[in-house]
């Protein structure tokens, strides 16, 4: 008997809360973010990607340049191996082993660079995103803005398109 009682008041407390928590949780104004697509699609995105392109377009040039020129190397060593002296050949092998070490020492600061960069401009970008966010929310009287490990939120709640409009304004677009 007494866990039959138990069972009709943990009952009647669990309607209680949830009739409670339904009317209360219908004041709040919840909204959603697609973070990664204003990162994506902001002004100050593509302005970061044309900056980082200009910044290593030289070193890239550079890369490009070293690589043809080991190529080169390469071919006459496979052309003119048969007919050259062995010192000469020794010497041409060991500067292909060289220059492969070289270019390969340069691609790698390249790629550690770039990296370095682009997250460096990243992190400001997703700083300024977050003050968009947070604007946005403020001015649109949002009590609760959500983002990563939404499975689910209608157009009506999803307040990206307000947030890159925002973005765009302060880019100046």
């Amino acid at each position: 008997m007494n866990k039959m009682r138990i069972q009709i008041i943990t009952a009647g407390l669990l309607l209680a809360v949830s009739a409670f928590t339904t009317s209360f949780a219908d004041d709040y104004k919840i909204g959603v973010v697609n973070a990664i697509r204003i990162l994506e699609q902001s002004p100050q995105a593509e302005k970061m990607r044309k900056q980082i392109e200009k910044e290593f377009a030289p070193r890239d040039r550079e890369l490009v340049a070293s690589q043809k020129k080991l190529k080169e190397l390469e071919d006459r060593l496979t052309k003119d191996a048969a007919i050259m002296s062995e010192t000469e050949r020794k010497k041409l092998e060991r500067d292909i082993v060289n220059q492969r070490r070289d270019l390969k020492r340069s691609q790698d600061e390249f790629r550690e660079d770039l990296t370095f960069r682009r997250n460096e401009e990243i992190a400001k970008i997703q700083k300024e995103i977050v003050d968009a966010i947070n604007v946005v929310a403020k001015e649109s009287g949002f009590d609760l803005i959500l983002s990563e490990g939404v499975i689910f939120a209608s157009a009506k709640a999803d307040i990206s398109k307000i947030v890159m409009d925002h973005l765009n304004k302060k880019a100046g677009k």
